[in-house]
């Protein structure tokens, strides 16, 4: 694992010099319907359209990409995944001709698990908690010699995160707020870290599943999650991690806005049907979550002035067999 030095706005340009040939610079959509009923600007980046189909190829991309850089005999890559970073992993790992391993919880999504699989990775089964998967994960980089890349504590996958802050104010400069779904931080904090040192008074503001408790202990100023780690109970299988990494948290406890929203699994629907139905686009329930936090009567409640909103739709790998309606 690289270092865990302070992640940086000039770690995030390296990030997107280094991934730029092989990612999307993803679009923004903007919606007028959804415009007049939050009545506020919404921009919508849509990482959803992203190689993989989530936000996550990014840092994955960047992350592997510098440990070949720093070692060019790697014999591998291993990761523990719901689903996005596996595939991510797997998809940058097959793009620089590296082996890679991917962990999943037994009832992660069958379309994720066989996109991993389709991208050359070797599939692990573990049981459904953190704890199985961290030690699964580690077993297997012991048996192998991979090295482990996890979802969001490592500082090459934050630094890759971050491009989406950096090109999404590139493409809307005026944002004054921008809503972040979170799990274990990875991609809020990149996105933090580069929308605030491009423009300080902007507001970053989180989007969880009901039971992360991340607005308590940021409001508390420590960490207030329970140990050993644990899953929230949504359909949002992407961001169902309870708690903040290690390097996640403080960075967020510094960038974040301590008003947090918090979605349920039926708002998430809710998010998901409007950007299905008058958007056209296909995004899974952690992009609902940000998608109706928009709007939600909190984000109503707050400064008017606060008129442009970016709204990060940070993946779409939906298993279309399965849709949370039906």
């Amino acid at each position: 694992m690289a270092a865990a030095a302070r992640v940086t706005l000039a770690d995030v340009y390296r990030a997107h010099e280094r991934i730029m040939p092989y990612i999307h610079k993803t679009p923004v959509f903007t919606n007028a319907t959804f415009d007049k009923l939050i009545g506020r600007n919404a921009f919508f980046k849509a990482e959803n359209l992203q190689k993989t189909g989530s936000f996550k190829a990014r840092g994955a991309l960047n992350a592997v990409m510098s440990l070949r850089e720093r070692n060019a005999n790697a014999a591998g890559v291993v990761t523990h995944s719901t689903g996005n970073h596996g595939q991510a992993l797997a998809w940058a790992a097959q793009t620089v001709g590296l082996k890679c391993a991917v962990i999943v919880p037994r009832d992660t999504p069958q379309v994720k698990k066989d996109a991993i699989t389709s991208y050359g990775a070797e599939l692990v089964l573990c049981e459904p908690t953190p704890q199985s998967r961290q030690e699964t994960c580690q077993r297997v980089a012991e048996e192998q010699g991979l090295e482990f890349v996890p979802p969001f504590d490592h500082h090459d996958v934050i630094a890759g995160q971050g491009t989406i802050g950096m090109e999404l104010l590139k493409q809307a400069p005026d944002l004054d707020a921008i809503l972040v779904p979170v799990s274990g931080g990875g991609m809020a904090s990149g996105i933090a870290i580069a929308a605030k040192a491009m423009k300080p008074d902007i507001k970053i503001y989180l989007v969880e599943a009901e039971g992360k408790m991340c607005e308590k202990s940021l409001r508390a100023g420590e960490r207030l999650w329970p140990n050993p780690p644990q899953f929230v109970d949504t359909i949002a299988d992407a961001i169902r991690t309870q708690q903040l990494g290690n390097m996640t948290w403080p960075i967020l406890l510094k960038y974040a806005e301590k008003d947090v929203f918090t979605i349920s699994d039926a708002d998430m629907i809710k998010g998901m049907k409007f950007a299905f139905e008058r958007m056209k686009l296909v995004i899974e329930a952690a992009s609902g979550a940000a998608v109706v936090a928009a709007m939600s009567d909190k984000l109503a409640a707050m400064d008017k002035d606060m008129k442009n909103i970016g709204v990060i739709l940070c993946g779409g790998n939906v298993d279309i067999d399965k849709l949370p309606w039906y």
